[in-house]
Formats: C-alpha cells, sequence, structure tokens
C-alpha cells in the first residue's frame, strides 16, 4: 500500500487483522527509507506501529482523544492521519513537525517535546467532557521511561483519586533514549515476567460470581482472596493499589491481543492502565540490536548497513569536549561525579562512565530530583556537574533556584545544547535559560567562544568555591582550534578584545562570535572598523570594560542566540542605566518574544535575522542614525 496517500485512518475499519499485519510492514518500510534520507526519531517510531494502527482502528479520532507522550513517537499517527505525502520535509525548514503539532491536523490533540506531560493534559480533557457531559474516550501514550518522570507519578496519583473514565497505554520497551534505570523500571521487570495476572485475576473474578451470595463475611472474605492474589502473582500491585484497573502485560506487536484490550479498556469504569510491550527499533536489524539509544534520534544513514552518513568534521562535539575534560579532571580529583538525567548518550559521557562507572549517575527522566540530588552532594564537599540540556534544564528552575542557588553550592551546571538546536524544533532550543538563569543571586553564567575556551571554562568551574556555575556550550562540532595547551583558569567576569575597531563595539559570545567577526571583516571593506569583544560571561558582566566602552563613547551592539526579553543585551542596557550613563547608543539583536520552529541552524539564524550579513546592516544602520546626542535604543529583530 502507498502510504503517502493515505487521508485519514477511517479505512482502517473495514480491514482485516491480515491486512493491517501487511499495511505494518509498509508503514516500517516507508519509515525506514524516508527518515534515511531526513533523520529522526526512528527507533520509537518502528517500535509502535502495530499499536498505532489498533488505536486507530477501535478508537474515533479526533473526537477520541488520543495523546502522544513526548512526541517522538508519533510519525505513524501522522502518517494514518495524512500527513505521509509530507515526510519528505520531516524537521526540514518549513517542513512537517517532528513532534505532535496543534496546527498541522485536528488530530494532533496534545503537543509534547518533554516527556512526562500526557496523563496530567489527559486528565484535565477527562475532567473537561465530564464538567460539559460530553461523550467521548480519552487516551495517553506513555513510555515506561517518561513514567519515571515526577509530573507522571503527580498524575497517576490524581488520577487514581479523581477515578475518571480514561485510558492509558504504557509503551514498554525498556527504553527511553537510552536505556532505563531505577526502581520503576526494576518494577515493571517484575510486571513483564507475570504474564499470568490478568488471566488468574478474571477467572477468580468468575468464580466469585458462582458463589451465592450468603452475606457479608462471604464478600469480604472473597475480595480479601481476589486482594491476596494480586500480591502473590505481582510484586507491589503498583498501579491497582492507586485505584488504576492494570491490564496486561499485551504483546505491543499483536494487533489482536491490542485491539481486545482496547475494547476491553472502553467498558471499564474508572481509570485502566494497559501495559503494552514493544520492541524499539522493530524491522530495521541495526535499530533493534541497539543497546544504547544510536537508534533513538538519527540522522541520515545508509538503509542497507546502518552506517550513519555524517560530514567529515575535524572538530570534536562541544559535548564530547565536555566529557573529556571532566576525565581528565576526575582522573586527579576524586570528589568530581556527574549526574545527568537520561542523557548519557546525547551528552556523550560514555566515556566518563566506562572510566568511573561508579561516579556517572543516570537518574532517569527526572530534571527536578537531578538538580537537588546535586546540591544534596555539594554540601559533602563533592563536586557534582549536572550536565542537561538546556531545554530539559526549564524543568528544574525552581530546585536550581530554591536548593542550588539559595544555598549558594558549589555545583557546575553544565548547559548542553544552549542556542538554536535546529529540527528538533521549538520545544528544544536552547534560547530562554538566560533569561530565566540571570536573576538568579550566587548564579555565574559563562559561555566559550571556541572548544578550547570551553575546556578552560569546565576546569574554572571545577575549581572555583565561590558559588554555582552554569557553562554553556551549543549543539555540534567546535571550530577546529588546536587543544594542547594546558587547562588555566579564568578570572571570573573577565571579557576579552578579541579584535580592536574605532566605529563601533559588538558583544558577542558562543558562536555568534564568529558571525561577529565574519561581519566586522565584511564591514572593513567599507571602511567601518568594528571592535569584538568576547563578553564571555555573561554574570557577572566585565564592568570594568563596560566602563571603559562607555568612555570611549562608540555605539554598541550586542548580538545573542537568545531572547531578548531578559537576556544579554538586558543587562547591558541594565548597567548602563544603573551607572547613569544614558547618552550611549545600544542595540540589541537576538531572538523576539517567539517560539522558533525547526529547521537548519543556519536556516534559523538567517529567518531570525542573526547572520553577519544582518549584523553588517545593523552596524552601517546605527553609524547612519548616530547624532550628535546619542541615546539608548532597543532594537527587535524582525
Amino acid at each position: 500500500m502507498d502510504v503517502s496517500k493515505i487521508k485519514n485512518p477511517q479505512f482502517l475499519k473495514k480491514m482485516s487483522v491480515s491486512q493491517m499485519n501487511e499495511l505494518a510492514g509498509d508503514i516500517r518500510s516507508f519509515l525506514i527509507k524516508k527518515l534515511s534520507k531526513t533523520g529522526g526519531h526512528l527507533a520509537p517510531n518502528l517500535g509502535v506501529v502495530e499499536l498505532t494502527l489498533a488505536l486507530h482502528k477501535v478508537f474515533n479520532s479526533p473526537k477520541d482523544k488520543l495523546l502522544w507522550d513526548v512526541g517522538h513517537q508519533s510519525y505513524v499517527h501522522k502518517i494514518l492521519t495524512g500527513r505521509g505525502d509530507r515526510f519528505d520535509s520531516l524537521r526540514q525548514y518549513k517542513g512537517l513537525c517532528g513532534f505532535p503539532k496543534r496546527s498541522e491536523s485536528e488530530h494532533d490533540v496534545w503537543e509534547a517535546g518533554h516527556s512526562s506531560t500526557s496523563l496530567s493534559a489527559a486528565l484535565g480533557m477527562a475532567v473537561a467532557r465530564d464538567l460539559k457531559h460530553e461523550n467521548f474516550e480519552v487516551v495517553a501514550v506513555i513510555g515506561d521511561g517518561a513514567l519515571t518522570g515526577g509530573m507522571a507519578l503527580e498524575a497517576l496519583n490524581d488520577i487514581g483519586h479523581q477515578n475518571r473514565n480514561m485510558i492509558i497505554i504504557l509503551n514498554d520497551n525498556e527504553m527511553s533514549i537510552a536505556p532505563n534505570v531505577g526502581a520503576l523500571h526494576n518494577m515493571l521487570n517484575r510486571i513483564r515476567s507475570a504474564n499470568k495476572y490478568n488471566k488468574a485475576k478474571e477467572d477468580l473474578e468468575y468464580l466469585m460470581k458462582k458463589i451465592p451470595a450468603f452475606g457479608g463475611k462471604i464478600a469480604s472474605a472473597a475480595e480479601r482472596l481476589k486482594d491476596r492474589l494480586k500480591y502473590l502473582l505481582v510484586s507491589g500491585v503498583f498501579f491497582e493499589e492507586l485505584g488504576i484497573t492494570y491490564l496486561g502485560p499485551v504483546d505491543g506487536h499483536n494487533l489482536s491481543a491490542l485491539m481486545d484490550s482496547f475494547n476491553y479498556a472502553i467498558k471499564k469504569k474508572g481509570p485502566v492502565i494497559i501495559h503494552v510491550l514493544t520492541q524499539k527499533g522493530r524491522g530495521y536489524k541495526p535499530a533493534e540490536l541497539d543497546e544504547v539509544g544510536t537508534w533513538h534520534g538519527t540522522g541520515p544513514y545508509k538503509i542497507e548497513s546502518g552506517a550513519f552518513i555524517k560530514p567529515i568534521a575535524a572538530a570534536p562535539a562541544y559535548s564530547k569536549v565536555v566529557n573529556d575534560t571532566l576525565q581528565e579532571l576526575a582522573r586527579e580529583d576524586k570528589r568530581i561525579v556527574v549526574i545527568s538525567p537520561a542523557m548519557v548518550v546525547g551528552s556523550k559521557l560514555e566515556g566518563f562512565g566506562k572510566e568511573f562507572p561508579d561516579r556517572l549517575f543516570d537518574v532517569g527522566i527526572a530534571e527536578q530530583h537531578a538538580a537537588t540530588f546535586a546540591a544534596g552532594l555539594a554540601t559533602q564537599k563533592m563536586k557534582p556537574v549536572l550536565v542537561i540540556y538546556s531545554t530539559f534544564m526549564q524543568r528544574a528552575y525552581d530546585q536550581i533556584l530554591h536548593d542550588i542557588c539559595r544555598q549558594n553550592l558549589n555545583v557546575v551546571i553544565a548547559v548542553d545544547r544552549a542556542g538554536l538546536v535546529g529540527a528538533d524544533g521549538e520545544t528544544h532550543q536552547g534560547v530562554f535559560d538566560i533569561g530565566f538563569l540571570r536573576s538568579l543571586p550566587n548564579l555565574t553564567i559563562m559561555m566559550g567562544k571556541d572548544e578550547n575556551e570551553l575546556r578552560n571554562m569546565i576546569y574554572t568551574a571545577i575549581n572555583d568555591n565561590q558559588g554555582p556555575i552554569a557553562v554553556r556550550y551549543p549543539r555540534g562540532n567546535g571550530i577546529g582550534v588546536a587543544m594542547n595547551s594546558p587547562l588555566h583558569e579564568l578570572s571570573i567576569g573577565s571579557w576579552e578584545v578579541i579584535r580592536d575597531g574605532r566605529d563601533v563595539t559588538v558583544l558577542a559570545f558562543g558562536p555568534m562570535l564568529q558571525i561577529a567577526l565574519k561581519a566586522a571583516k565584511q564591514l572593513e571593506t567599507d571602511g567601518i572598523q568594528v571592535q569584538i569583544v568576547n563578553a564571555r560571561f555573561i554574570k557577572p558582566l566585565d564592568s570594568k570594560m563596560l566602563s571603559e566602552l562607555a568612555a570611549h563613547g562608540r555605539p554598541i551592539l550586542t548580538v545573542e542566540e537568545g531572547m531578548l526579553a531578559g537576556g544579554f543585551g538586558s543587562s547591558i542596557l541594565e548597567f548602563f542605566h544603573d551607572q547613569g550613563i544614558y547618552d550611549l547608543m545600544i542595540e540589541r539583536m537576538g531572538i523576539d518574544d517567539c517560539f522558533v520552529e525547526h529547521g537548519s541552524v543556519n536556516e534559523l539564524l538567517n529567518e531570525l535575522g542573526l547572520t553577519s550579513e544582518h549584523i553588517s546592516i545593523r552596524v552601517k544602520q546605527m553609524l547612519k542614525n548616530r547624532t550628535g546626542t546619542n541615546r539608548i535604543r532597543k532594537a527587535i529583530t524582525s
């Protein structure tokens, strides 16, 4: 079947199980072929083909609400809801989003790029349905990795309490991005092995119904007997003790078993959880055999061999630079420990874990816990390094504020994926952290101009004992500088002039520094001399250098790969205002009050007006607008 021509899922209602199994094969072939060109979340989607087919066979989307936790397993759902013809543009600029998108389809009722949100949202929809006296099913699909998130556990607690009719599909493939960890994972392991539980429970209920009603004593005894059977057959009975009917485990690749379970769940009163066992990467051997999460999200690859197609890059990835630096330092300092919230592979920490297995802590999808765990370690004179994506750090804001910064603890926060990340889109762009971290007392924030400066920043952060430090670094590879010089500490709050110029000063940091340097060279051909400053410490600012700049009186342009609101440029305006300096021309370039969608980083920078060409135009305009009485202006990137 040509799955790219599917318009809506209604055709499934007339299909037999054998026809649906054939369709499952066609969908897998389609995904393997298309994602070999575009990249994307291959393994998660290969694992949910039959599950998604069964959901759309039994339920009636969009009337019935199907929610996908995280959303990176929604490709099959997108195909069945009429978007297969757009898969050539998957995760491409202005193309098909890699996550559910409400503006794309009426079948996408919930958007999620972060895990563990589906249960709370589903309960909200169920409550709204009941208050409005409407009639539809609410079905949330959540993975076993996402279930470890604190928000999911909070939702389960309330779901059991409210006792609304809703269905939870626990998609258990024993993996999130990397292999899952923790006590909940071990509990699910025990349940997987207790596959006789539901049959025994049903048999017992059948026998109980055959017993004549001789009064409350027999009924109470029978109920106690059923409870004891639960404890005998399933260690913990976790879900049923919360008030949620448990069904399973169910083979997630058996369409008949899936549909039977869904239809049974619809008839039950109150919340039901269906434990579905799936194989991540099913149907493509390289993905099936992956034990570390390499095939969770990929770039382009060769279908026949499974070899990834990557550009030749001499420079290492920034994440690898951080790992290697931490390994080097940890050999000399046994107090260094590294914490990751389920991002060991993504943050390239495998090397540290291999050399120091007892000093790398993967706490699962639990960002809040990770931050406070680091704080606890710091109170005991350890040197914890919390390695976390910028986008996921948002979830631990209160813990960073309340537990780390308020107590002024020596925690190093290695902020991976800081800035634009590209194809994962608006839920993953790391452009908000400066705004929400900058206001926190005691916290130092820095970002290096290249991979060598990043090494020295990690070294500085590890050895500084004055409080918490956040070290930001981007996704992707470094610029190729030599890294053979000895590590040394940087003076906190110190900037450096990279290029002299008499006409305009540009303050930039991180990847934007290279773009600013390129703009300066372009402007030099027009006779404009631009001073470039590496404003590597976002907080504290280099107040001495800023005062010197004010004395010179040159126009100042700040450039940042982050939000203008509350960002680095705002801190420069605040500084001069607080110093009573009002006669400088100061403009800002950054991201203005919008969520940045998916596309390559270069395409997004162009759309946001953050290229060397845009900087050149802005500098020329500033010089043109400069008058005898300069003023502070706010420049908004359009």
